[in-house]
């Protein structure tokens, strides 16, 4: 992770100055500001860029991103006193259907308006609504507390803890991607089959395919960097319309807002062009899945120095990135569910297809579900490729973080690295094979709700297990295809 100089951000004045200190290490800045001044300077920036509405918005459990318009007036009346959000958006499914067993929202409680706090810091012109200044919502308690159930509130608070030990996480997201010339509503009417994909056939970085698709590949590069998500590679990858991005690493909570937005910034400028984008774990049984691979590290507070390379250990690790790694490999199969959170998830989980089936960790070793890069104090890092790219990235960032301190915490040693193929490696755990499995293992997991939190932890789960009775009675195409006629 070899710094390089950032792309520029739109921001103003008082925003800056939080993101200088973010960088710097000193916590994690709230937003809301505190004097009349921070009011003035944002008032100014939103003129001076001829912002005439704005966007506001939180990504839900799954990882969707849920927001609305607003007028100025409203923005700046939440921007001082925050605003009210129908908590509904913790109550139902990717398909907006109501859960019947949560807790913290739902018919007994009647669907209430939770406080959200506007996020200054995340600031951005949306490029395509020149017009239109886009922020981040925290939902938090009456009480200005956190919202234990919002996936954004417990990556911070895993930040916080991290900061609290002595250590500065960076984080990187690299996604894999379909691209279909399809629209919502030929999805619809073909019944999500027989989708014409952008490209034809195999061809990972193809120079031709890029070039083939420059306006579009161009429009999502330049869109995504003038967001302030800061593109570092855009390649196609081995498969029909497949491609990859890699979002530059930075501090913990830049880097996940940044890989939470990745995926809906993607479908809104493809959509611009007639484009579908999929980040479905695994799309066709034929093809390799998706990936959401995370590169992590730990640096000092100052983010000067790389906390995992010490050049008297063996092979460059220090024993810090040991035991992180130890505590990442012992928590893996019972967090499982955490970091495929979809019945499709483990679909992307079979033997030599560049996705993990089992807790393994290995050198250079695409095999493993940890892979560790490089051997300088610029580079040295891990690459924690059990993550697909249909993770929530604050929950897959969160969680993989929080067991990785929980190694440091107990000095977990890690197992011997895998030298060889990981899938018939031998004395390895086998990692969940579908979401029940994964869901019951969190469900009886101490060790999850010691580290995350009891509430974070029991509202996942609820959510959960409806995704898993929702897929148990449903009739798929595939028992009708086989039964239907034949039984």
């Amino acid at each position: 992770m070899a710094s390089r100089p950032k792309a520029k951000v739109l921001t103003h004045p008082a925003m800056a100055r939080r993101a200088r200190a973010k960088e710097r290490g000193e916590g994690t800045p709230r937003a809301v500001p505190g004097q009349q001044g921070d009011m003035d300077s944002l008032r100014s920036w939103m003129d001076e860029k001829g912002v005439r509405k704005v966007k506001l918005g939180a990504i839900d459990v799954d990882g969707v991103f849920r927001g609305k318009y607003v007028s100025l007036e409203k923005f700046y009346s939440a921007a001082k006193s925050n605003m009210g959000f129908c908590d509904v958006v913790f109550g139902w499914d990717l398909g907006d259907e109501l859960l019947d067993n949560t807790k913290v929202t739902g018919w007994h409680t009647g669907y209430p308006d939770t406080p959200a706090k506007v996020d200054l810091s995340t600031a951005r012109i949306i490029p395509w609504e020149p017009d239109t200044a886009a922020f981040l919502l925290d939902f938090v308690n009456p009480d200005g507390t956190p919202f234990e159930a919002s996936p954004r509130q417990l990556l911070q608070k895993m930040g916080q803890r991290a900061r609290k030990l002595g250590f500065l996480p960076k984080f990187g997201a690299e996604y894999e991607f379909f691209l279909f010339k399809e629209g919502p509503q030929s999805l619809h009417e073909k019944g999500f089959k027989d989708l014409t994909p952008l490209t034809p056939g195999m061809f990972g970085y193809s120079w031709l395919r890029t070039s083939m698709n420059a306006p579009l590949v161009h429009a999502l590069i330049d869109g995504c960097n003038a967001y302030g998500l800061n593109i570092e590679g855009f390649h196609t990858e081995t498969g029909p319309g497949v491609f990859e991005a890699a979002i530059r690493y930075d501090t913990l909570e830049l880097a996940a807002d940044r890989a939470a937005l990745f995926k809906t910034v993607v479908k809104e400028i493809c959509a611009k062009h007639g484009v579908s984008a999929c980040f479905m774990a695994k799309v066709d049984p034929k093809l390799p899945g998706c990936s959401g691979h995370v590169h992590q590290s730990l640096w000092n507070l100052k983010g000067e120095d790389n906390l995992f390379h010490d050049p008297s250990q063996k092979h460059g690790m220090s024993k810090l990135m040991r035991h992180y790694i130890g505590g990442q490999v012992a928590l893996m199969p019972e967090l499982t569910a955490l970091y495929w959170p979809t019945i499709n998830s483990y679909k992307r989980s079979v033997e030599n297809t560049w996705a993990p089936t089992t807790a393994t960790w290995g050198l250079e070793n695409r095999t493993c579900a940890i892979r560790v890069i490089g051997d300088s104090g610029k580079s040295m890092r891990i690459e924690y490729r059990q993550l697909g790219a249909d993770m929530n990235a604050y929950i897959g960032m969160a969680v993989s973080l929080a067991a990785g301190l929980w190694g440091i915490e107990n000095e977990i040693e890690p197992p011997a690295p895998v030298l060889s193929n990981a899938y018939e490696a031998k004395n390895t755990k086998p990692l969940p094979r579908n979401l029940k499995d994964a869901v019951a293992l969190l469900k009886n997991s101490e060790r999850a709700r010691e580290i995350l939190g009891e509430g974070f932890v029991d509202h996942f789960v609820r959510t959960r297990e409806w995704e898993v009775r929702q897929y148990e009675r449903a009739v798929t195409s595939w028992e009708l295809e086989r039964y239907l006629e034949l039984i």
